[in-house]
C-alpha cells in the first residue's frame, strides 16, 4: 500500500473567550494546516499541525505548509506501513521542521490503524484507560478575574489547572497565585507558567512568595541553562515545555537534573512515534509528563489522547487539547472535548475522526 496523493489545507480557527494570553502575545484566532494522505487503495489519513502563532516558538503556520510542500512529492509512491522508513526518508530530505512531520506522521499513523482495523493507540502499544484526566490553562488576566474562572473550572470537575504568568510586574503574577490559591485551595492541582517569559530573577522572586502554595512551575525562563541556575534556590519542582524539542532535549534536561518533569507537545517533538520513545524514556526515569500540543482541531486533538492512553497512569500528569477553545469541529459527530475534566478516548479505527472537507479550510496545495 503506497501513499497516491497528499492534500493540503488551511483554516483559520477562532478561539472561544479570546483574546488566548501568554507571557509573549495575546490571539484570538489560530492558523491550522490540515493534512489528507490518500493511499493507492483509497484509504484516507488525516493530519494536523497548529503553531501557536509566529512567535511563540520558531514553529509558524507558513513554515509548516512551505515545509509540507518540499517534502509531499518526495513521498508520494512510497510505502505507508512503514513510518520509521519514512520518518528517516523526511529527516533526508529536509532538516528540521518536525511539527510539519508530525502531520504527516499522524496520516500514516491514522491510515495504518484503518488499514489493520485497530485503533491508533494500539499500534502506540495499548491504552492503559479509555478516560483521560483533562487539565485547563487560563489565560493571562487580572487576579480576580483568574480566580474566578479558576473556581469555576473547579467547579467543572477539573483536576489540574493552568494559570499563566510572566511578561509583566512579578507583583501582579504573585498576587495572581494567592488569589487562585484562596479561591480553590488543595481542590485542585496547580500549574504556574510562565511559557519562557520571565527572568530568574523573577521566578525565585515569585517562588519565594508562594513558597506555601504547592504548585508545579513550567517553563519559568527562555532557555534550559537558565532554568538550570536558579533551580537549586527554587521553592517548587520545574516541568520543561518550551525547551524540550526533541528526544536529545530531554535527554540533556535529565542528564543535568534540569527539571522534576516535562510538558510535552506532539508537533513540537515530531509526531507520535517520536513522542512514543520519549514517553518510554519519561518511564525508565520515572518522570511525569503531560501530552498536549500548542493548539489544533479534531485531528491532532484525537492524536493527543491516543498518545495519552498510552501513558503509565501514575506519569500521565494531565492531557490538553484546544477542543474546549473552538466552536468549530472538523468532526461534529465525534468532536474531541473534555466533559466533566475528563476526555474519552476515541472509538473507530485510526485517529478514530473523520472529518467532513467542508469543515477543513481552503485548499492550498495537492500533489499526486
Amino acid at each position: 500500500m503506497k501513499i497516491a496523493e497528499i492534500h493540503i489545507y488551511q483554516k483559520d480557527q477562532a478561539i472561544v473567550d479570546g483574546p488566548y494570553v501568554m507571557s509573549t502575545m495575546s490571539l484570538t484566532s489560530i492558523d491550522a494546516t490540515i493534512v489528507k494522505v490518500v493511499s493507492d487503495t483509497g484509504l484516507i489519513g488525516w493530519g494536523e499541525v497548529s503553531p501557536l502563532g509566529p512567535v511563540y516558538q520558531p514553529q509558524h503556520a507558513l513554515g509548516a505548509r512551505a515545509a509540507l510542500c518540499h517534502l509531499a512529492p518526495t513521498l508520494i509512491g512510497r510505502e505507508c506501513l512503514q513510518p520509521l522508513l519514512l520518518q528517516r526518508h523526511m529527516h533526508q530530505h529536509l532538516n528540521g521542521h518536525n511539527y510539519a512531520k508530525a502531520s504527516l506522521d499522524f496520516a500514516i499513523m491514522d491510515i495504518i490503524g484503518k488499514h489493520y482495523k485497530v485503533r491508533v493507540c494500539d499500534l502506540l502499544g495499548g491504552a492503559e484507560n479509555e478516560r483521560l484526566p483533562a487539565y485547563f490553562a487560563i489565560s493571562k488576566g487580572s487576579a480576580e478575574d483568574v480566580a474566578a474562572k479558576a473556581k469555576d473550572k473547579v467547579a467543572q470537575g477539573y483536576q489540574r489547572l493552568q494559570i499563566k504568568v510572566g511578561g509583566r510586574d512579578v507583583a501582579q503574577d504573585i498576587e495572581v497565585v494567592h488569589k487562585v490559591w484562596e479561591a480553590v485551595g488543595k481542590r485542585v492541582r496547580l500549574v504556574v507558567d510562565a511559557n519562557r517569559g520571565m527572568t530568574g530573577s523573577q521566578a525565585m522572586q515569585l517562588s519565594l512568595a508562594c513558597q506555601h502554595i504547592p504548585f508545579l512551575f513550567e517553563q519559568p525562563c527562555n532557555t534550559m541553562e537558565e532554568v538550570a541556575n536558579i533551580r537549586p534556590q527554587m521553592s517548587h519542582p520545574i516541568a520543561l515545555d518550551e525547551s524540550i524539542e526533541g528526544i536529545n532535549d530531554m535527554l540533556r534536561a535529565i542528564g543535568g537534573n534540569v527539571c522534576d518533569g516535562f510538558g510535552l507537545k506532539l508537533t513540537r517533538v515530531g509526531g507520535l512515534n517520536a513522542m512514543a520513545t520519549m514517553r518510554d524514556i519519561c518511564e525508565a526515569r520515572g518522570l511525569p509528563h503531560t501530552c498536549e500540543d500548542s493548539w489544533g482541531g479534531d485531528i491532532l486533538s484525537a492524536a493527543i489522547l491516543h498518545m495519552g492512553a498510552t501513558v503509565k497512569p501514575n506519569l500521565l500528569e494531565a492531557v490538553w487539547t484546544a477542543g474546549n477553545y473552538i466552536d468549530e469541529h472538523y468532526d461534529p459527530e465525534n468532536a474531541v472535548r473534555s466533559t466533566d475534566g475528563y476526555f474519552t478516548l476515541p472509538t473507530g479505527h485510526g485517529l478514530g475522526v473523520n472529518p467532513h472537507e467542508n469543515r477543513i479550510g481552503i485548499l492550498v496545495h495537492s500533489f499526486s
